[in-house]
């Protein structure tokens, strides 16, 4: 519900969630954590699994989207993608901020609805593109100055869950999103490929996205890897820069007469979602503006559609 402007700065904010699955139990655990939140309460569909997340974090499950709205400030969706809409609908009619999970929906029309809806209720609406909070961003915003090329490459073993999409709005979304925002430029082209491996839609896939600036970004993105890998590298006039997501390291070249010197970057690692949820939270109760709103939501989205369907154009 909307805060009062005349609630102490002390007060907390009244946090929920709706889907405490993998990801799910790691936003209870968060706000649980977190000085300047309350975990009241969540909306979870599996008894044991409710009964757990209640028993080891000492909230209370509510029986409807509805009851939770009631009784919280803000509230994360973590469920499949294709719920999103139907969850946050509701909650924002309660007059909940709202942490969505990425990506925002399935289709633009949704987004539009929930955006619309937040609109209404006077409510924050934050898309969960946990990249934008790593440590490893942060860096990038302040040395990516005139990107010219950038490659990224996110790969992961098979897991059924997130299959509910391909792996463009799976885990693709994720690159888009960070590149969007270094760029800063209108897309000019896409070109795309993509390969069912395990399931209905792709698994691997492969995107060339040409912006209006002239910088050139590919992407490789797989849900069969035999590891993890979530890197990138960013070509500049004059420097070249190569960062690890996962393991939040990286080195800077640079050109020093004809040679490149390379220099370790020094980062302050902390966990991603940590951040997230404390901006989040420090957001609905300064009543700001998210780092990724829905206008970055949408267009990550609206990239990741069209890559989508140019690959089920091929197939």
């Amino acid at each position: 519900m909307p805060l009062d402007a005349n609630m102490s700065e002390q007060a907390k904010i009244r946090c929920g969630v709706v889907g405490t699955g993998y990801l799910g139990r790691h936003h209870a655990r968060l706000y649980k954590a977190l000085e300047t939140c309350e975990l009241v309460g969540i909306v979870e569909p599996d008894d044991a699994r409710a009964a757990e997340i209640c028993g080891e974090y000492g909230c209370e499950r509510f029986a409807t989207l509805e009851q939770l709205a009631a009784a919280c400030d803000a509230v994360s969706i973590v469920v499949p993608t294709d719920l999103h809409c139907s969850v946050a609908l509701p909650l924002l009619k309660g007059g909940c901020h709202l942490l969505v999970e990425k990506p925002l929906c399935t289709n633009l029309n949704e987004a539009e609805r929930i955006v619309e809806a937040a609109r209404a209720a006077g409510c924050v609406v934050q898309v969960g593109h946990i990249e934008h909070y790593n440590p490893v961003m942060a860096y990038l915003e302040n040395a990516v100055t005139a990107p010219k090329f950038i490659t990224a490459d996110r790969l992961a073993p098979f897991n059924p869950r997130g299959t509910e999409v391909g792996v463009v709005l799976d885990l693709m979304i994720h690159d888009l999103g960070v590149i969007l925002a270094l760029v800063k430029s209108p897309v000019r082209s896409v070109e795309a490929v993509g390969v069912n491996v395990l399931s209905p839609s792709e698994d691997i896939a492969n995107a060339r996205i040409t912006f209006e600036n002239g910088c050139v970004a590919n992407i490789n993105t797989s849900r069969v890897s035999m590891k993890k890998v979530r890197e990138i590298r960013v070509f500049q006039p004059a420097n070249y820069l190569s960062l690890d997501f996962m393991n939040q390291a990286g080195h800077f070249l640079r050109k020093e007469g004809v040679e490149l010197v390379r220099e370790e970057i020094p980062i302050e690692k902390d966990e991603p979602l940590k951040l997230e949820l404390a901006s989040f939270v420090e957001v609905v109760r300064e009543a700001g503006q998210p780092k990724v709103g829905t206008e970055l939501g949408k267009s990550a989205l609206e990239l990741a559609l069209q890559i989508t369907e140019l690959i089920q154009q091929k197939s």
